[in-house]
């Protein structure tokens, strides 16, 4: 059995990112004190959450903080521009179309969640890109490039922009998260799950600068404020 690693000790804190053991010791002496029942339960019973959320993996809008989730209350997957590929069943590697299989038929999430965001980094790629035509077609080796590629059904829809860049990309952030949406209905298991009604799926968007989060109407395409009142009195209190 291997021997437990000193963390204080100056030779073994250059293992890790000095940040990430000073939140980890935070972490120890905080929350999973007071949790540490609960994570031993996790551990002993599994876990069995009843939401999937899909998310981008932008390091500003983290799920468990947005929605103040507690351990083993979200099942989180991200990526880049919170995207969904079509089912496609071959050889290739599906990093998230394994997570969302596994999430439906093995932990059998009630609910699953495609969150965008505002500036997403990787609409804004798409974006820039398509503006250039002598970028519209991604090298041998450019990973962004093809998985943005994912997006451009949304675009078609959208037409060309009409606005400037910065509305125009918001814009197709939302409708990015409507196709991923229909990408998802084209799994047989969601697709059945849902129409025998144990299974609903959901858009939403999070403005980053602002803190506000909209949720998706299917029926109007809109999105629509959420919580507008907690919304308004937290910017209301002072704070500090």
């Amino acid at each position: 059995m291997p021997s437990a690693l000193d963390l204080s000790n100056d030779a073994s804190r250059r293992l890790l990112p000095e940040r990430l053991i000073k939140g980890y010791e935070v972490f120890l002496g905080g929350r999973f004190q007071r949790e540490q029942d609960r994570y031993s339960q996790l551990a002993k019973m599994g876990q069995k959450p009843k939401v999937l959320l899909i998310g981008c993996c932008d390091s500003r809008v983290a799920p468990e903080a947005i929605f103040d989730a507690g351990p083993g209350e979200i099942f989180v997957v991200r990526n880049v521009a919170n995207l969904v590929p079509p089912y496609l069943p071959n050889d290739d590697l599906h990093g998230t179309s394994a997570a969302l299989e596994f999430a439906v038929t093995g932990l059998k999430v009630e609910h699953i969640v495609v969150m965008g965001h505002a500036s997403c980094g990787g609409v804004n790629a798409y974006v820039k890109n398509a503006m250039d035509p002598a970028q519209q077609q991604p090298p041998d080796g450019d990973f962004i490039g093809h998985w943005m590629s994912l997006i451009k059904p949304a675009a078609d829809r959208l037409g060309p922009p009409q606005e400037s860049l910065e509305l125009y990309t918001e814009r197709l952030a939302k409708a990015s998260i409507i196709h991923t949406l229909a990408n998802l209905r084209t799994f047989p298991y969601v697709r059945d799950l849902e129409a025998g009604g144990t299974l609903a799926l959901h858009g939403a968007y999070f403005g980053v600068a602002d803190g506000r989060l909209l949720a998706l109407d299917e029926r109007t395409g809109e999105f629509l404020a959420v919580s507008e009142a907690a919304h308004a009195k937290a910017f209301a209190t002072p704070r500090f």
